[in-house]
């Protein structure tokens, strides 16, 4: 029998002449994801889910909602009222406060300060793709909120439990902190080479078309570069489709009983699993992914990779099977061809994307519906 996950891991790295992964001269490296940016009209809606999947809320105002994990640091989620529902954009921690400075005089922007809500200051980018990116620096630091307890093992003979039983409770998963956020563009190649130019972001992991490998990748999982310290394995990914989007956002929880006994406790309430739960091959999390009263998708993670600035990028086809080494198949809703008003607008954006002079031309038309079926 065939393995369908062979030759699929970031151990296969790149052939002569390939894109390197990273950007020679970098203005800055960031440190990491600070927060992301969303606009909604109802945020009573939106704070309801947010409890349910794990959020605390920090701030709560007739026109603002900061949501925040257990760790310490700056919200993971900032939620604005809005007459529609949309991402705004994400902001980066800059990994030292002169930083942002040198990115505005490179770029050519102004510094300006933040809400007081947040503190500190930020220097407002567009990348390629028209969306706003933030590199903030000194904002306010909450305090870290108590851990989910973790729950004591027995594996095979080495025991550590004896006379109690393990009893994970249904109750929100408290998630610990922001991990990722995954955008797609009509333009991939140039918004990679943007993002590892100016924020000297790294590649983990490219992904090409089967057959394509040679026109370059379409996805790329990007992480920090902070030297010989780990960083997850990726903070941002980008893939080339038909529409300039947020595609989805990843909170990391402790541990596999939280995240399966939190999911069953947002079923208990009638929220929608889109995809879950299972374990990753690129970045080997553990996954569960929901759709939030707006249609966002956003994911409980845990156990994932981490890589310092020394490993070079793997390189994999994309297929559906090779999403995960464990699970249930990838599902329509995730993979956005399930039937309704979001694969409607995938339709029309594909359309438009091929009356364009873009990166997503037939080609890659046909490369993405191999991956659907794959």
């Amino acid at each position: 029998m065939t393995d369908p996950h062979a030759d699929l891991h970031s151990e296969h790295g790149a052939l002569p002449g390939e894109h390197p992964g990273r950007a020679p001269n970098p203005v800055v490296k960031v440190h990491d994801l600070a927060w992301l940016e969303f606009e909604k009209p109802d945020l009573g809606k939106a704070e309801l889910f947010a409890r349910a999947f794990g959020f605390t809320t920090s701030l709560r105002t007739a026109d603002e909602l900061q949501l925040r994990g257990t760790e310490p640091g700056a919200p993971c989620v900032l939620i604005r009222r809005g007459a529609r529902s949309r991402f705004t954009g994400p902001a980066f921690r800059a990994a030292d406060p002169a930083d942002v400075l040198r990115l505005a005089e490179a770029t050519g922007h102004r510094v300006t300060p933040l809400p007081e809500s947040l503190g500190g200051v930020t220097v407002d980018l567009p990348d390629p793709s028209g969306a706003r990116v933030r590199v903030v620096s000194g904002t306010h630091e909450l305090p870290a909120l108590p851990e989910q307890d973790p729950p004591t093992f027995n594996f095979g003979h080495d025991v550590t439990r004896v006379n109690a039983t393990q009893r994970p409770r249904r109750e929100p998963v408290k998630v610990q902190r922001l991990g990722h956020v995954v955008l797609q563009t009509r333009k991939y190649r140039e918004t990679l080479d943007w993002y590892l130019a100016h924020l000297g972001l790294i590649v983990s992991d490219f992904l090409y078309y089967p057959g394509q490998r040679g026109r370059g990748p379409v996805m790329s999982f990007i992480r920090c570069d902070r030297g010989a310290t780990p960083a997850d394995h990726h903070t941002l990914a980008v893939v080339l489709g038909p529409a300039n989007r947020y595609v989805h956002s990843a909170y990391q929880v402790a541990d596999l009983d939280a995240l399966a006994a939190g999911g069953e406790y947002l079923l208990d309430r009638g929220y929608r699993r889109s995809w879950g739960i299972g374990r990753h091959i690129q970045g080997s999390q553990l996954f569960d992914y929901w759709r939030d009263p707006d249609g966002f998708l956003v994911e409980h993670f845990s156990d994932g990779d981490l890589f310092d600035s020394s490993l070079e990028p793997g390189w994999a086809p994309m297929t559906a099977s090779g999403l995960a080494q464990w699970g249930p198949p990838a599902t329509k809703d995730f993979l956005g061809v399930k039937p309704g008003r979001d694969a409607f607008r995938e339709l029309r954006a594909v359309i438009g994307a091929l009356r364009e002079d873009n990166e997503f031309d037939f080609d890659r038309l046909r490369g993405l519906l191999k991956v659907a079926v794959s």
